[in-house]
């Protein structure tokens, strides 16, 4: 099992941690991506498919002081954070101008 938190635009987020199988990952994440946008994520995978993982996903949520590293970010309603990830991996964040954000 792995760990993704959930960026989710609302305002009362709660950024919540959810642990996924290894085939959950692959159906959000692709090979070598640790980020990812809703969106996008819905846009390359079967909905049917999708919308069965995540009912199980939600039912694995865990608290972050239980939680044991965190494998992913999934991203809901942050359109503008696209730019701060466009190899849609955390390591490689960048600013709008290219810079390196680490």
């Amino acid at each position: 099992m792995k760990n993704i938190q959930v960026i989710d635009g609302a305002v009362n987020s709660v950024y919540d941690i959810f642990a996924v199988t290894d085939e959950e990952f692959s159906l959000i994440f692709p090979e070598g991506e640790d980020v990812a946008f809703i969106d996008e994520v819905y846009s390359r995978g079967d909905p049917e498919a999708l919308d069965a993982a995540f009912n199980a996903i939600w039912s694995r949520r865990i608290p972050k002081r239980e939680a044991n590293g965190i494998h992913g970010l999934l991203f809901y309603e942050l359109e503008e954070k696209k730019v701060y990830y466009p190899t849609r991996k955390d390591e490689e964040a960048v600013n709008p101008n290219g810079s390196r954000l680490r």
